[in-house]
């Protein structure tokens, strides 16, 4: 299938033409500002699907408005009218389409053209009225309000907010994207004249920005948001893909003495928190037991043995880990527990924890695993320095 991609080079067109590819559709032309306006004319004649995404936003004369988005429009449709192709045709509308002013009139003639070509010809029209599109690879500091707070916030600039408790309606480029390319195979999502992106959030400005601003904030936490979330985790996911380049690394604390470290890694609201623990050759960490929080202990290199006994009993259980085979070993809550090295280097040990660790209520509780061989008693060990 040869694919037709007018505004190539914009937002929307470089996250569809990499997922088409992505999806093994090899055969695109694409068509932008750049191009040749000659390859129009084989465009045209060759194409087996036209996704028409391009369009004027932001001109320096409202003119252009019409001239972007009706006066293109309408040489697009008479280049295939000239060479009788009447392939499906899928327009990039807004829902200003609706409004009265330059930009929703040039839009709303663009619409009309296209309607009335599928009149004339019996193509297959597809018209998008997209509300505000957020995602990676948006222009900052042009004609959306996310990419703009993602990228100033990212950098400490200052952003302006004049009503936070505007309402915003949003599609996710990637929802979009998976709806244009159902398009394609001829599943859109239409209602009535129109399709639509069945995904779309309702959000305030306000709770944008102060979601924003937390991200920025989780890199000195260490934490990340409740991806449970799907505004939430797209949201993070494009305030990420406007970071400095030169910012994409930051530190955690290492706590650190003689026996190793332990890092903290990351801390969630809703899924505990990860860190790293590492420790030197010979080393036993923990003897402890928790009442309520659990653990898993993941050995990434090195070797070792993690000891475990139920606080009211003598019976020691022991599993056997290595870097060499990677294996889980869950920790419940109510077994005192430690970890040894039996390796001559570091043994690194991934361990999750289902809650962070809170030094006002730390859940921890000294207990050493190897009891007195003498009296067998636990609590021989229990207060033992």
């Amino acid at each position: 299938m040869k694919i037709l991609v007018t505004g190539a080079k914009g937002f929307i067109g470089r996250n569809l033409i990499v997922e088409l590819k992505n999806r093994k559709y090899n055969d695109i032309f694409e068509y932008d500002l750049e191009t040749d306006p000659a390859l129009l004319d084989e465009y045209c004649k060759k194409a087996d699907f036209v996704f028409h995404l391009a369009g004027v936003n932001r001109p320096k004369d409202e003119s252009e408005f019409m001239e972007g988005n009706f006066g293109f429009t309408s040489k697009l449709l008479d280049t295939l009218k000239k060479y009788k192709n009447t392939c499906p045709v899928m327009l990039s509308s807004s829902i200003q389409a609706k409004l009265d002013n330059p930009y929703g009139r040039s839009k709303k003639a663009g619409e009309d053209l296209l309607f009335n070509y599928s009149k004339d010809t019996g193509a297959k029209v597809l018209v998008y009225r997209f509300p505000n599109v957020f995602g990676k690879w948006c222009r900052p500091n042009y004609n959306s309000a996310i990419a703009t707070f993602c990228y100033n916030i990212a950098r400490d600039l200052p952003i302006k907010v004049n009503d936070p408790s505007v309402v915003m309606n949003l599609v996710y480029i990637d929802d979009l994207v998976n709806e244009l390319i159902n398009a394609l195979e001829g599943k859109e999502n239409r209602k009535d004249l129109f399709c639509e992106v069945p995904v779309v959030y309702t959000v305030t400005l306000g709770e944008i920005v102060e979601l924003i601003y937390s991200f920025r904030k989780s890199r000195e936490e260490r934490s990340v948001p409740d991806l449970s979330n799907e505004f939430v985790k797209k949201l993070y996911s494009t305030y990420l893909s406007y970071l400095p380049e030169d910012q994409f690394i930051y530190d955690l604390k290492m706590n650190m003495d003689n026996r190793g470290s332990f890092t903290e890694f990351i801390r969630t609201c809703d899924r505990g928190q990860v860190s790293v623990n590492i420790s030197k050759p010979g080393i036993i960490k923990g003897n402890h037991w928790h009442h309520t929080k659990a653990e898993k202990f993941l050995v990434v290199s090195g070797k070792g043995v993690i000891r475990l006994r139920k606080i009211d009993s003598n019976e020691i259980i022991e599993y056997y880990v290595s870097g060499d085979k990677l294996q889980v070993v869950d920790i419940p809550p109510g077994y005192t527990h430690n970890i040894e090295n039996l390796g001559d280097t570091d043994m690194v040990t991934i361990m999750w924890a289902n809650e962070p660790f809170d030094p006002v209520k730390p859940d921890t509780y000294y207990l050493e695993v190897q009891c007195n061989e003498e009296t067998k008693s636990y609590d021989s060990c229990r207060y033992k320095a």
